[in-house]
């Protein structure tokens, strides 16, 4: 079952959603049901699983731009 990313054109929400068959989404946040089908890009590593590495927490001060212990 795939997740998809949409964003809401009436509130401009962004969220993702688990489609099942044809089964309307409607937003989270204001209920609207015209969200639009945002383009997103897949990572796949070995096995189908998903290989993104995690991004920066911003809390190791002279760590630079990487996640922590992974500089």
């Amino acid at each position: 079952m795939p997740i998809f990313e949409y964003k809401c054109a009436s509130c401009d929400h962004e969220f993702e959603e688990l489609v099942f068959g044809d089964a309307k989404v409607e937003c989270p946040k204001c209920e609207a049901q015209d969200p639009q089908k945002l383009m997103s890009a897949h990572a796949v590593g070995k096995g189908g699983a998903a290989a993104v590495p995690p991004g920066p927490c911003g809390t190791c001060p002279g760590q630079g731009g990487g996640a922590c212990g992974l500089n």
